[in-house]
């Protein structure tokens, strides 16, 4: 056994210090490791740290002799994908590199598992591995009855930093949505605080909030096209990721619910002869790149809204590749 130093490679930047060594020694306690932490045995670039330190590329860490042993057997996990969920999932894939995939999830599948759920995105991102042997990692979530762009990061590094960046409001998100009605103003901001009220028929909901309770919630809206007055193609900028905002934004600040919103606009949000599905899709995201400049990814229209497109009279959009600025 014997004193080691390793330098911190991409895919490990701005990782925690616990994090990388569970990753690299995993037969490493996490209590032999704040012991080691304590006494000053591991240190980065010469300098004590925690186990909360972020790490940063080209840092070499100091690792003292680590008692030697096979790693604890991992808790069993069913991640068998299907030949042709994994086909599907190909298939979603919008845009793919080193740190990055994202993919244009479908109207009615699970991000992740819950109640009554069995099956969902993140319960088969294995199949998304490809060359690499972790599987990737949401960064971000949609409802369920919400369809378009969702990314995935491919390592910890890209996972940390892309978080970073939806928490810091780096990453735009555009949201097109056909409402029921025609908002009063053509386009603006609305600031309407919301709170989560539980138990009813339709189960858990967000309501407006009363005075200053309730989280800040901000959407920018401008009207796209109007069928006739009684349909809108809204252009939706959340500035901040509320659950649903964007569903009561529409529903209670506009007066227009989402075509197919039923949990907030009741009978009104739907309109005969057109699909009851959630008209929601997550247009395009533009996010600072892992490794550098900005991604900008847009995806096409699920079939129910392209349908409603076509019935509405709506010019169907173009849809553009992905790129890679700077």
């Amino acid at each position: 056994m014997t004193i080691q130093h390793r330098t911190v490679h991409a895919a490990d930047a701005d990782s925690r210090l616990d994090r990388w060594f569970r990753r690299h020694f995993p037969q490493l306690t996490q209590g032999a490791l704040q012991k080691m932490l304590r006494t000053g045995q591991v240190r980065v670039d010469g300098k004590r740290a925690e186990a909360n330190t972020r790490l940063a590329r080209g840092q070499e860490i100091r690792i003292p002799p680590l008692p030697e042993g096979p790693a604890p057997e991992p808790v069993a996990r069913d991640r068998q994908v299907s030949a042709e969920d994994a086909k599907a999932l190909e298939q979603m894939i919008l845009y793919r590199d080193d740190s990055i995939i994202a993919l244009n999830k479908p109207h009615g599948l699970p991000v992740q598992g819950g109640p009554n759920i069995k099956k969902h995105l993140d319960g088969m991102l294995d199949a998304l591995c490809f060359e690499k042997e972790e599987r990737p990692r949401l960064v971000h979530r949609l409802d369920r009855d919400t369809s378009g762009v969702i990314l995935l990061a491919r390592d910890a590094g890209s996972a940390s930093r892309l978080a970073a960046a939806f928490r810091g409001r780096d990453a735009e998100k555009t949201y097109w949505a056909i409402v029921v009605g025609q908002p009063q103003f053509q386009g603006g901001r609305i600031d309407m605080r919301l709170v989560k009220q539980g138990g009813g028929p339709m189960g858990e909901r967000v309501v407006p909030a009363e005075g200053r309770d309730g989280v800040h919630a901000i959407t920018e809206f401008s009207t796209v096209d109007v069928a006739r007055r009684h349909a809108t193609w809204l252009e939706l900028k959340p500035l901040t990721g509320r659950t649903h905002q964007l569903r009561v934004h529409c529903a209670a600040a506009l007066e227009c619910p989402i075509l197919g919103d039923g949990k907030y606009g009741g009978h009104a949000a739907h309109l005969e002869g057109m699909s009851h599905a959630l008209h929601l899709h997550a247009r395009a995201i533009s996010v600072p790149h892992p490794e550098g400049g900005t991604l900008e990814v847009t995806a096409p229209l699920p079939p129910h809204m392209l349908e409603s497109f076509a019935t509405l009279g709506f010019e169907k959009p173009r849809n553009t590749a992905p790129k890679r600025r700077g």
